[in-house]
């Protein structure tokens, strides 16, 4: 994706931060039809310095027969419309602030049994733990015709692009005015953005 400079996120651990909080991923393969996309929750892992992702679609979802070739995992978070009147400058022109992670890969099918189990374990652990109990209550005959119907899989990450565009090249005054007008908004998708900013140290130094 491009990248402006300024907008260029480098630190691994913060990317890495970025996409657990921000798991509701686009999984993105190419098609002789053109781009195929799938919204899913995956789950990052990482160790031994390198990041994999697991996840699983639905066995009527033709995406797992795409997942030999490469692919493009998007994760994307808050974002909000930056209004020029919060500038200083008075010609200046509106413009969207956002952050989001592209993680290109490898796709792997998952035949096993036992790791497609772990997949489903480890997913809801991940998202909804309370649900365990209930879910090992169930009998194997159903466990096992619920994952028959699921295809798991993971991607080994070959390159991942961080891009936090949160008004860098502004002057401290107009990202503190960006910063102030966002985190009065009800809409989370809007104020993470302030949220987000204030954690990079963008806007007035407090004292």
């Amino acid at each position: 994706m491009y990248i402006p400079e300024f907008n260029r996120v480098e630190d691994r651990a913060l990317a890495l931060e970025f996409m657990r909080a921000n798991p509701f991923a686009i999984l993105v393969s190419p098609n002789p039809s053109g781009p195929f996309a799938t919204h899913l929750p995956l789950l990052i892992d990482n160790s031994a310095d390198r990041v994999t992702l697991r996840g699983h679609v639905a066995k009527a979802n033709p995406h797992w027969q795409m997942l030999n070739d490469d692919v493009l995992i998007i994760f994307h978070g808050p974002h909000a419309y930056i209004s020029p009147m919060l500038y200083e400058i008075r010609e200046s022109v509106p413009t969207w602030n956002y952050a989001a992670v592209h993680v290109y890969g490898k796709g792997r099918v998952i035949t096993e049994e036992s790791a497609t189990r772990q997949v489903l374990d480890d997913l809801i652990t991940q998202f909804d733990s309370s649900y365990n109990q209930q879910w090992n209550s169930f009998s194997d005959e159903y466990r096992n015709r619920m994952q028959r119907h699921i295809v798991a899989f993971e991607i080994a990450a070959t390159r991942i692009e961080t891009k936090f565009k949160l008004s860098q090249n502004r002057t401290k005054i107009e990202q503190e005015n960006v910063i102030r007008a966002l985190a009065e908004n009800s809409d989370s998708a809007i104020s993470g953005v302030a949220a987000l900013m204030r954690q990079q140290g963008l806007g007035v130094e407090r004292t």
